[in-house]
This record gives C-alpha cells, sequence and structure tokens, in this order.
C-alpha cells in the first residue's frame, strides 16, 4: 500500500519576524505552507514545520532527512546574502537537501536559499520593493515547457512581497518566468542529484493575509511612496480585506486591478499541485 506523503515545511521567518506577523493578524509563513500543501496534497498527508532561524533549531541531517518526501520553504524578511547565522544555517540545509534529494518547493526567500545553495548569487533589487500584486509575470520558452507550469497560463498576475531577488543562476538552474520588474520570477535549480522547483511569488497568501502583511508593513511601505500617507495605507488594506470578505464586490477588485490570477484559489496554487503531482509523488519511495 502507498504511503501518505511526508512534508518538511522550513519557516524562514526569525522569531522575531514571526511576532511582528501575528501582532499584525497575519498568519505566520509556516502556518500558511502547511495549510496550502494539506489542501493541495492527498489526504493523510502529514506536515512538520521546523523554524531554522531560531538559536539551538534542531535540524534533521543525513538519513533523516530523507523521511520527507518533500521540503517546502516560506518567504522570510531576513536577507540571504547576509553573513548571519540565522541565514548560514539555512543555506547549508538547503545543501543537505539538495544532497538527500529531496524534492524541494518554495515562494521568494525560497527561490533565494536554493540558488544561492546551489552556487548562485542575489542582490537587492535596483528597482525597489516589489509589493502587493507582481504583474504580467510570463513564462519563457523554458517555463511553457517546464511541469512546474503545466496547466498555467503563459502570463499572469500573483501575490508578491520583496526587496531582493535572484542576479546570477548557479549550473543546472533554469529560468521559467519574468516581468518587468524582477528578471526571475520563478526557476529550477537541479543540484547534487536533487531538484527544487522556486518562485518569487506567493501562492500561499489570499487577499486577506495580503491585507495583514500590508498592515503590518504599513508605515515602511509609506515611506517608500507605495502610498501618500499611513490612511491611505490603511484605506488600501481595508479594500483588500473587503473583497476578502466578498469576491463579489466588481468595484474593488476593478479598482485594484485583482482578477482570478489571484482571487481563484485553484489557479494559484496550480504550481503546488504540480510540484506534489508531478515531482513528490512519482519520486516517493514505496
Amino acid at each position: 500500500m502507498a504511503k501518505d506523503p511526508r512534508f518538511l515545511v522550513l519557516d524562514g521567518y526569525s522569531k522575531e519576524g514571526r511576532e511582528d506577523l501575528r501582532s499584525g493578524g497575519a498568519t505566520t509563513a509556516g502556518e500558511l505552507y502547511a495549510r496550502m500543501l494539506k489542501a493541495c496534497a492527498p489526504r493523510g498527508a502529514e506536515v512538520d514545520i521546523l523554524c531554522p532561524a531560531d538559536p539551538g533549531a534542531a535540524l534533521p541531517a543525513g538519513a533523516a532527512i530523507e523521511q520527507y518526501d518533500g521540503i517546502a520553504w516560506t518567504g522570510s524578511s531576513l536577507t540571504v546574502f547576509a553573513d548571519d547565522p540565522k541565514v548560514t544555517t539555512q543555506i547549508e540545509f538547503a545543501k543537505a537537501a539538495f544532497d538527500a534529494r529531496v524534492p524541494g518547493f518554495g515562494s521568494c526567500w525560497a527561490a533565494q536559499i536554493a540558488v544561492v545553495a546551489a552556487g548562485g548569487r542575489c542582490a537587492v533589487n535596483p528597482k525597489g520593493r516589489e509589493m502587493g500584486i507582481a504583474r504580467k509575470i510570463a513564462l519563457t520558452p523554458e517555463g511553457r515547457a517546464h511541469p512546474l507550469y503545466s496547466g498555467k497560463k503563459s502570463v499572469f498576475d500573483a501575490f508578491i512581497s520583496h526587496d531582493d531577488e535572484i542576479t546570477h543562476l548557479p549550473p543546472g538552474g533554469l529560468l521559467l518566468a519574468s516581468n518587468g520588474h524582477t528578471r526571475v520570477q520563478a526557476v529550477s535549480v537541479t543540484h547534487q542529484g536533487g531538484v527544487f522547483w522556486g518562485l518569487q511569488y506567493h501562492p500561499e497568501y489570499d487577499l486577506h493575509e495580503l491585507a495583514r502583511l500590508c498592515y503590518c508593513r504599513k508605515r515602511k511601505l509609506t515611506e517608500r511612496g507605495f502610498f501618500r500617507d499611513t490612511d491611505a495605507a490603511q484605506a488600501y488594506v481595508d479594500r483588500l480585506e473587503a473583497l476578502h470578505q466578498d469576491p463579489g464586490r466588481k468595484d474593488i477588485a476593478w479598482l485594484l486591478g485583482i482578477d482570478e490570477d489571484v482571487m481563484n484559489q485553484d489557479i494559484r496554487r496550480a504550481e503546488v499541485r504540480n510540484w506534489i503531482d508531478l515531482l513528490v509523488l512519482p519520486s516517493m519511495r514505496r
């Protein structure tokens, strides 16, 4: 009898970062990812959450990594190229996960971690922060042919929140999607026999979670010019929450330029299901 898949979720945030999210009413990244994986995976799937940035975090090593059928990474408010134990610990674990050949997947920080672990590089995006909705993400020819994007439109919008970007792909890196703000919006990395499919955007978000994230960051976003003042920022948060509560509010969707790319959960999570169905399940040890 085939076993149920078992996933490990790495919550990339520091303890302080997780507390900041909770204080604004947001769900922590690890919890969001676990919820999404359980919704997309076969019934009975198990999900463990670990926080590798926490001091003394006990991460699996060697054969213990291989007990998992898939490893998923969340976003993070950390900086991947910082000389910080909270970061370097995660890079080393990513290397070990590649060595263990357990399929990997993740959003934002996740793609950056995978690229750096495999020998690539990241830096601050000179165009500044990309926030809210990433517009016109377009699949490359390699992306259109890649199983990650089976059934996905060639051009789409997605939830996003990041300052840094992938600047140099590693050997074994394949650019799958791009837009006008960020060249690497999706990447496949093959390294040491392991495979990681990474997105710069966030399929785990919904309108409520984006609203709470903007609420947590509204002062910083106002200082960076996204809003004229914090009242305008709060008005944006309120519109997102209203549309989340009532998806039939065409007036808000039109005003914000939001459509089924982000509002339809099945469309938004297509990449996650493809990773599970086309990479994780076929590679499971039975």
